[in-house]
């Protein structure tokens, strides 16, 4: 066998990293004077960010923090609350306060995922909110570090903790700091959203990481070799080109080079994957079959699994790791007998070498050894890979019941997914709409509003050929609701609801079905929005009288919410008014978060758009003040815009700019709130005479108004822009687009 190198794979020194760490000794300074924040650092895998936040774990143990470390791991995104479980788990190694914390968490956690009654919003809420105090609880007698590393494989629910935490976090000793890879913030990951809340609001910062330059890639392979003579220039030049300046792909295409004396000898490898399979190939038979079998495992891998799997005796699988970690592949982790592969790049270029039968046969065996004691998310993904699609589809679905239970919208429908892929073709038709509904109502939680509307027509289809039509009535008011934001027509949103009453007179359904109460109570409001005030009205009394037969407090309180505005709108001022307000104070005190945020945007918009600017301010604020408590956001960006309104028509131009912009940016794809910040910088432009940005502005709310086909939503664009043409000297369009808005 041959000797293990001696020479290092791992840079000694952190090369083209002096600014950051000047960075982080300021905001650790400023931390232990009282001052926290959240800073996160950013890079592209490989660039370096486990090494500069070890740096700054022990620049800040020197400066007498204390430092309490967690990771997320690539199945967290389908593990509710992945990184805090991996913070509990590291707290309670430790004695006193802080073991008790790694309990709390825990324990709050477990218990969350027991089934409740209620509003899940609350509940997810409140749960939130707990966790936040325990992790702030930390900082106790000495100042302290939390560090956060790989948050792109974070979950909604850790990062909605770290969140609160953020905001919490300024008057406090702590310093938390967070790694994530900035080349994989794709579309659905949780980060993307939540990394660009926290940075427009000013509750984190964030420092990237930039590739090295020759020179530095220069430093790196000399301090390697510890010989500032033994690295040829042009070898470096080599290894920039070949390693885009990021520090890991350098350490190991040099890595590949070396001779077993320690010296430079070989050919740089093309790409990073061929460097570290050329590392491997050098390795002896048993410590590059238990490297293959961790690489199945994942990044992490605890060696009593490993050992299992292989079903090899602890004092080899010993000797297979110390060879792994003398050739830096792997190293200790933080959990008592748990290893973790130098980086994932690492991990994924040995599983992506072996053969396809040798994975699937490897998964199904780790499947087996964690389906007694791991996650069922775990569990399910291994499953998968094994291609044994009954056990997967079992596992799948019982994580993402659990992750609903948590109110984990986007892990749940990962799983729901997953689920779906691997569901029996002999599958009954109602057992599979049940799991597209459920998977639906997920997607409509987390704003994926286009899957939502899939999920539940699939599964009406499927009821309709079981012939099981009231409950695929069922079905049609969350449809309409995820239609109506994807900009669904009136005709097609009242078509459909209309469909699902003619669905239970057919299925003969009695008159306390609180299906009935919910169509009723979705007609009314359809029919508001578009100010058919008498339609409105008729079926938004039926749905009272529907939803007090089914015993449905929520269908009624919605139904009586929309009444009030229409009352409103139609004269019926006091009556309105006293409707909308009593629903407010009823909502809140049952509890029902989601109404009575629905109750106080309908009272503040209808306000605004009545010109009762005083009234509307006041619901507004106090509305936008309720929202952001219950983190309902999209209720709360949408009160926000037509805050904006008033601030504009009330004199407060700058402060309607700043709140439109603010809708704009953070309404997260709402439609309804996207026209009315629209409208207001297109009135806003008017003012000021800039006739080029306010068509533009209006003539996109117009559009977008256009195609839902609500009177509410383009009237306004239509006057402004009849207005532009006139004051442009064009009266002809200004009288069509007159007749347009009439």
């Amino acid at each position: 066998m041959r000797a293990v190198r001696a020479t290092p794979l791992t840079s000694p020194v952190l090369v083209g990293r002096d600014d950051l760490l000047e960075l982080a000794d300021r905001r650790l300074d400023e931390a232990r004077s009282g001052r926290g924040q959240v800073l996160l650092l950013a890079g592209e895998a490989g660039i370096g960010k486990t090494r500069l936040l070890g740096a700054i774990e022990r620049r800040a143990g020197l400066a007498g923090m204390a430092v309490v470390s967690a990771a997320a791991f690539p199945r967290d995104l389908e593990v509710a609350g992945g990184p805090l479980l991996d913070l509990a788990r590291a707290l309670e190694l430790e004695r006193g306060h802080r073991s008790e914390i790694g309990r709390g968490l825990r324990e709050r956690l477990a218990e969350a995922d027991a089934r409740r009654r209620g509003d899940a919003h609350r509940h997810r809420r409140l749960l939130v909110a707990d966790l936040a105090d325990l992790v702030l609880g930390l900082a106790d007698d000495r100042p302290l570090l939390v560090s956060f590393e790989d948050l792109h494989w974070a979950d909604d629910l850790a990062l909605e903790v770290i969140g609160q935490v953020a905001r919490r976090v300024r008057d406090m000793r702590m310093l938390v700091v967070g790694t994530y890879r900035s080349d994989e913030l794709y579309p659905r990951v949780p980060m993307r959203d939540w990394r660009s809340r926290l940075l427009t609001q000013r509750l984190a910062e964030e420092a990237r990481l930039a590739r090295l330059d020759v020179a530095q890639t220069a430093l790196v392979a000399r301090a390697l070799l510890g010989d500032p003579t033994a690295v040829p220039h042009e070898l470096v030049l080599q290894l920039h080109r070949r390693s885009d300046g990021i520090p890991l792909h350098v350490e190991e295409l040099l890595g590949a080079t070396f001779t077993d004396a320690g010296g430079v000898g070989g050919v740089v490898p093309d790409t990073l994957a061929d460097a570290i399979l050329a590392r491997a190939d050098r390795l002896p038979a048993r410590a590059r079959k238990l490297a293959e079998a961790a690489a199945i495992v994942g990044r992490s891998f605890d060696t009593d699994l490993v050992a299992t799997l292989l079903d090899r005796p602890a004092d080899e699988i010993d000797r297979g790791l110390r060879e792994l970690q003398d050739r830096f592949f792997v190293l200790p982790g933080r959990r008592n007998g748990w290893y973790d592969f130098r980086h994932a790049l690492i991990r994924d270029a040995l599983y992506a070498a072996m053969g396809p039968r040798a994975r699937r046969r490897l998964h199904a065996r780790v499947a087996e050894l964690l389906s007694d004691t791991g996650s069922e998310a775990a569990v399910s993904a291994h499953f998968e890979l094994a291609g044994l699609l009954a056990p997967a589809h079992r596992s799948a679905l019982a994580a993402a019941r659990r992750a609903s239970r948590l109110s984990s919208h986007r892990e749940a429908v990962d799983l729901y997914r997953r689920a779906l892929r691997t569901a029996p073709r002999d599958m009954p038709a109602s057992a599979r709409a049940r799991v597209l509904a459920e998977y639906a109502a997920e997607a409509a939680a987390g704003d994926e509003n286009a899957a939502a509307v899939e999920g539940y027509e699939e599964a009406r289809q499927l009821l309709l050929e079981a012939r099981e039509a009231g409950t695929a009535a069922a079905l049609l008011p969350p449809l309409v609701a995820a239609r109506h934001l994807l900009g669904a027509s009136l005709d097609e949103r009242v078509g459909l609801l209309g469909r699902g009453l003619e669905e239970l007179d057919r299925a003969q359904a009695p008159r306390s079905d609180p299906t009935r109460a919910r169509l009723l109570a979705g007609l009314s409001a359809a029919y508001m929005l578009d100010r058919r005030l008498e339609d409105s009205i008729e079926h938004g009394e039926a749905a009272r009288v529907a939803a007090a037969a089914a015993a449905d407090p929520e269908a009624d309180m919605n139904a009586s919410v929309t009444l009030g505005a229409v009352f409103v709108f139609a004269g019926r001022m006091d009556e309105g008014w006293e409707l909308l307000e009593t629903a407010v104070a009823t909502a809140r005190d049952a509890g029902l978060e989601t109404e009575a945020a629905r109750a106080y945007r309908m009272i503040g918009s209808a306000a605004s758009v009545l010109v009762e600017y005083e009234r509307a301010e006041r619901w507004l604020r106090e509305g936008i003040e309720y929202a952001e408590r219950a983190e309902l956001w999209n209720h709360r960006h949408y009160m926000g815009a037509h805050l904006a309104h008033v601030a504009w028509a009330t004199g407060a131009p700058e402060t309607a700019e700043r709140l439109a912009t603010d809708a704009l940016a953070d309404g997260r794809g709402g439609i309804t709130t996207r026209i009315t910040a629209l409208h207001v910088l297109g009135y806003l432009g008017m003012g000021r005479g800039d006739v080029t940005s306010a068509e533009r502005w209006l003539g996109e709310a117009r559009a977008e108004g256009e195609r839902m086909g609500e009177l509410q939503r383009y009237s306004p664009a239509v006057w402004g822009l009849a207005e532009l043409a006139l004051l442009d000297g064009r009266a002809g369009d200004a009288m069509e687009l007159c007749g347009v808005g009439l």
